[in-house]
């Protein structure tokens, strides 16, 4: 399934051009008090014009002078003036590069790629207007020389973009488009996602990857419920061999397998469990299991007649609820394997240098009667409880071919199998955050869902306590202030009172005072 580069047409608007006659005409650039111009190239020339735009003495020019040397150039009446960036590498390295200029009434500056800017300021008196009159040019020049031999695109003007491929269409020497994208962006495809070119850009195809999206870097888990398994089937029986034109084709038939990649993630808390089984018609096999103790075991018999090859790591318990990464590479009768990107192990097998007739693969329980050691049966009748992720066997990826189906595959499910993420989210306590959001939700034995049970409870009685003191905080503060409140109150009134006692006190005085001297005047009268 091919997934496309998501971004804006402008940004892959393109055009080639072939020979150093030819080039691209647009209306007159107006960039009179300011000019904003940016564009992509990639070439392998020495020299080339990537525009041009003249007036009667005015002029504005950008152009590759050399392999290391971009120049702007320009002038608005005041004689030419002109800015360069070298670069300590060959500009034309068939790689793309970004190129901006700018000019403005105080400065006009060049930058090319990653490159340390390029400034100058402008005179301070003379002309300031540039003033064109001819067609913009680009690719090229209007003498038909020294014109530019490559791929410009993403060209602007002033923040408006030019379609190049429009009118490269109906120009000689100029083609829409340019080819070449994946040797400079095909590294963004990811996790063996292999690059397509586009006229207008580039795809991932994901087809032959654990991962999808639009550069293969997004991966395919699941959560795997008690008893639940996943069956590739390579074939269905020997003879069908010959006539089958899958993926699972390179399997077949008499093929032998001299080597495989083996890659995938896990989380799980059940021991013993089986995380992959691949089978043969031969009765030889490939068991990865986590064994009783907790330990890691790869197990590999390539001969019906021999006991199986064991790679043990015991340095931990690997089904911690923790996410692991397993990665097994065979060229033959050495094994390499890498856990975790820092246990490595290299192994000699003794039972065998092939794989012959393979049959099918399985994720979690085997449902079927098979021919194996005791541990891989025992891991096997357990299947696996958790979650599993990028499950890939060289080119096959079983478990997306399960949950994202792109044609007919030859699988088989079994049980609750529900597509998941394994991936931690970020927080304090990972390991909890992980095991939630891989085993919520999901169904399960009752003892498989007590201990998440157990755990919302805990949480949920903490938060409840928190709430309870909040609540008994607020109601505290509120209690003080409304006895705050009803003091000042009283306060206010009792002050209202007592003055209003002053002010009857004082007229009471006042009139005591006002008859006593109305006395003292009829006393007088009196004796005289």
């Amino acid at each position: 399934m091919q997934m496309s580069c998501i971004l804006t047409g402008s940004f892959w608007n393109s055009a080639s051009f072939n020979t150093e006659a030819s080039y691209l005409h647009f209306p007159t650039f107006h960039g009179e008090l300011s000019a904003d111009v940016s564009f992509f190239f990639k070439t392998t020339a020495s020299s080339g014009v990537f525009l041009e735009n003249l007036g009667i003495t005015d002029f504005i020019r950008i152009e590759l002078r050399s392999p290391a040397v971009v120049t702007f150039s320009f002038d608005v009446g005041n004689g030419p003036f002109e800015i360069s960036v070298q670069s300590p590498t060959h500009f034309n390295d068939n790689q793309w590069h970004h190129v901006r200029v700018e000019r403005n009434m105080k400065e006009a500056s060049l930058q090319v790629d990653q490159l340390l800017p390029k400034t100058q300021p402008a005179p301070t008196d003379g002309h300031i207007l540039l003033q064109l009159n001819s067609q913009l040019f680009v690719g090229g020049t209007a003498t038909r020389q020294r014109g530019f031999l490559g791929c410009i695109r993403s060209l602007q003007l002033n923040g408006m973009s030019l379609d190049l491929e429009e009118r490269a269409k109906v120009t000689p020497g100029v083609e829409p488009g340019c080819r070449g994208h994946c040797s400079s962006y095909g590294k963004l495809c990811q996790n063996g996602g292999k690059c397509r070119e586009k006229l207008s850009g580039f795809s991932c195809d994901c087809t032959l990857s654990a991962y999808t999206g639009p550069f293969c870097s997004r991966e395919i888990s699941a959560y795997f419920g008690s008893g639940s398994s996943v069956i590739y089937n390579f074939q269905e029986n020997y003879s069908l061999s010959k006539n089958s034109s899958s993926h699972a084709a390179s399997f077949h038939g008499d093929m032998k397998l001299s080597r495989e990649m083996i890659k995938f993630s896990f989380r799980t808390t059940q021991a013993p469990s089986l995380l992959l089984y691949v089978s043969s018609f031969y009765k030889e096999y490939l068991s990865v299991i986590i064994a009783k103790n907790g330990s890691l075991q790869i197990r590999y018999k390539l001969n019906r007649y021999q006991e199986p090859d064991v790679v043990n790591f015991d340095f931990k318990n690997m089904a911690d609820g923790q996410l692991h990464h397993v990665e097994i590479n065979r060229e033959e009768g050495v094994v390499f394997v890498e856990i975790d990107e820092n246990a490595k192990r290299q192994v000699h097998l003794s039972s065998g240098t092939e794989f012959s007739a393979v049959r099918s693969l399985v994720l979690g329980r085997i449902l079927e009667h098979s021919d194996t050691d005791q541990e891989t049966a025992l891991a096997g009748a357990q299947g696996f409880l958790g979650c599993l992720s990028a499950v890939q066997l060289s080119h096959v990826a079983p478990l997306k071919a399960a949950l994202q189906p792109s044609h007919l595959a030859p699988i088989t499910i079994s049980g609750h199998v529900t597509e998941s993420s394994c991936v931690a989210q970020g927080g304090t306590d990972a390991t909890s955050r992980e095991r939630t959001h891989s085993f919520a939700d999901h169904s399960g034995t009752r003892d498989d869902r007590e201990p998440l049970a157990n755990a919302i409870r805990s949480d949920s009685a903490v938060i409840g306590g928190l709430i309870a003191v909040v609540v008994f905080i607020l109601l505290c503060i509120a209690a003080v202030a409304v006895r705050i409140y009803q003091q000042k109150r009283l306060y206010k009134r009792n002050e209202a009172k007592r003055s209003e006692n002053v002010d009857s006190a004082e007229a009471v005085l006042k009139s005591e005072l006002n008859i006593q001297s109305a006395v003292n005047e009829n006393q007088k009268e009196y004796f005289f």
